[in-house]
């Protein structure tokens, strides 16, 4: 019997499931065959990120797990991924061969980067878990060593030192106060500028505001307030003390302090100052008046310019020439060699600096010291002060002698007294200079002196 064929409407969904299966069947064959071609993602990436979950899981592993313990010696040692290294070990990573190397430390750096702390192990092998307690332990350690040394040393300051409070409360009951010293010269000009404080009040005040003066602060506070007015006019007391004390004050607050000398000759001190050098005063003022008027000259052009228009130069050659004023004598000569070499350094500096025409140098070029010396006979008198027994003496005024040596040259030659003073000096510095020489003294301070004096005499001849 012949076979029945199946209707048209049941063929159609038995032919599209088989179209299907043999689609899918062909798909899996090439898939297989080439997978790189069909793949969706950057193959680099895949890995990449593969790497990473590999590793990711060996260190959780490595973490649950049962680390083990790394024991060092005195050698270097490769270290195993996953070793547990004892505290206080040395390690480093070695370039060469990119491994980890580890080894102990010597006996002193271990015992100080333990500190005296040891690690808590009773077995051979621990967990990452008791690494972190550990640490732990470590760190509350040396926090409270740390808050322990900081409690001392504040108990050892405390005992040391007492409050300011307390310091403050002792000074009242005791009817102490702390003056600064600007309070503490206002006290002291206020007691010497009072008409009821007596002779010795008032030279006690002028004593301990000469202390105060000598920095350069004090001394332009001093002038803030009005006091160095105040003791520029004590230069006219009738007290020669007073006089004598106040130059005392107006020296210290002079020396290398522009701002106070500009006040102070504008004050009128430099004419109080050379009238006490010339009239008749005790020995003692006139040292102290000298030592101001010396403070006030020094670096400062504009005062020495006006030295010369009061006729300073005369009063000093008064003051050199009076009976037993050998040491102002000496220091008047020291004075005149520093102005002159002052001028001379200033042009020096202007020679150095290239500048044609600075401010300072204008105004010591204003100053004609030189010439003033030479018409007031200083010439001679500087050369005859070599007669002096003291070598300090002779050294101050072979110096000078020195620098006037182009000005007075023709006073110098036509002086017969001159010319035997320095050969009876270059005999006794050759004396004296052997004797250096046999102490073992090569550049001894009587060869220097034979030296200015064999100087002066070449210059003259």
């Amino acid at each position: 019997m012949a076979p029945q064929s199946l209707p048209s409407s049941r063929m159609a969904p038995l032919a599209l499931l088989l179209g299907l299966l043999m689609a899918a069947c062909f798909t899996f064959c090439l898939s297989h065959q080439n997978p790189k071609e069909f793949a969706l993602t950057n193959p680099e990436k895949s890995s990449t990120k593969e790497t990473e979950r590999k590793e990711t899981k060996a260190e959780e592993e490595l973490d649950a797990e049962v680390l083990e313990v790394f024991y060092p010696t005195h050698e270097w040692q490769a270290l195993r991924p996953g070793q547990a290294v004892p505290a206080g070990s040395h390690i480093r990573l070695n370039l060469q061969t990119g491994e980890r190397e580890a080894k102990l430390q010597s006996e002193d750096k271990f015992r100080n980067n333990l500190k005296g702390k040891r690690l808590d192990i009773n077995t051979n092998t621990y967990t990452s878990q008791d690494l972190k307690s550990t640490l732990a332990k470590f760190k509350e350690g040396a926090e409270v060593e740390s808050s322990k040394k900081d409690k001392a040393r504040q108990a050892e300051v405390k005992r040391l030192f007492r409050p300011i409070e307390e310091l403050k409360k002792d000074f009242n009951e005791l009817n102490v106060v702390i003056e600064t010293d600007m309070q503490i010269m206002v006290r002291l000009i206020n007691k010497f500028n009072s008409s009821s404080s007596s002779l010795e009040e008032k030279i006690a005040a002028l004593f301990d505001l000469e202390y105060y003066v000598h920095q350069m602060d004090n001394a332009q506070d001093l002038l803030s307030f009005g006091g160095l007015q105040v003791v520029i006019n004590g230069l006219n007391s009738t007290e020669p003390l007073v006089k004598e004390y106040a130059a005392f004050v107006l020296g210290a607050a002079f020396s290398s302090n522009p701002k106070v000398q500009v006040e102070a000759v504008e004050g009128g001190a430099l004419q109080k100052l050379l009238v006490i050098l010339a009239t008749e005063q005790p020995f003692t003022a006139k040292k102290k008046v000298l030592f101001a008027l010396c403070s006030l000259l020094r670096h400062f052009p504009y005062a020495q310019r006006q030295f010369l228009k009061l006729g300073g130069l005369q009063v000093l050659r008064s003051l050199v020439q009076e009976k037993g004023a050998e040491v102002l004598a000496v220091r008047v000569v020291t004075l005149l060699y520093d102005l002159v070499t002052e001028k001379m350094f200033a042009e020096e500096e202007a020679e150095l600096t290239q500048e044609t025409s600075p401010e300072k140098l204008q105004q010591y070029r204003q100053v004609h010291l030189l010439p003033g010396l030479r018409e007031q006979g200083w010439c001679e008198i500087t050369a005859h002060l070599l007669a002096l027994p003291e070598h300090d003496a002779r050294e101050k005024v072979l110096q000078t002698l020195g620098v006037l040596l182009a000005t007075c040259r023709d006073h110098y030659r036509q002086d017969p007294q001159l010319s035997r003073t320095l050969a009876s000096l270059q005999v006794e510095y050759q004396a004296l200079a052997s004797l250096e020489l046999q102490d073992g003294e090569d550049e001894g301070y009587f060869r220097e002196l034979l030296g200015s004096v064999n100087s002066l005499l070449k210059e003259l001849r």
